[in-house]
């Protein structure tokens, strides 16, 4: 007579427990994103020259151009200037990202 595994006494029991520590991890990520979303995020290029202004969830929220910027021989440097403030914005919001959440991801990648 060959023997069955038993797999419902405490191996269906573990699974279980994992399914609760999931769901509670599950939602402890999203009440941070939660978080991170709330929050406003700042990126300044050069000088203060332009300002931009993101939510957590990366939607620009507002530009502030000090008029200093505004050359009409020189449209490059404006848009240089825009493009820094923005990559700065946008990198705060990954580092709180990762400062937040990297908890819950330390060794999955």
């Amino acid at each position: 007579m060959s023997k069955r595994p038993n797999f419902g006494g405490m191996g269906g029991m573990n699974m279980q427990q994992m399914m609760k520590q999931a769901k509670k991890l599950q939602e402890q990520m999203a009440q941070e994103q939660q978080t991170i979303t709330a929050q406003e995020f700042v990126g300044k290029s050069a000088d203060d020259m332009v300002v931009v202004t993101f939510s957590g969830d990366r939607k620009l929220k507002d530009i502030s151009i000090n008029k200093d910027a505004i050359d009409p021989d020189d449209p490059d440097m404006l848009q240089d200037l825009i493009i820094d403030a923005i990559n700065k914005g946008l990198s705060e919001i990954d580092e709180a990202t990762q400062q937040s959440l990297g908890k819950y991801t330390k060794g999955m990648i």
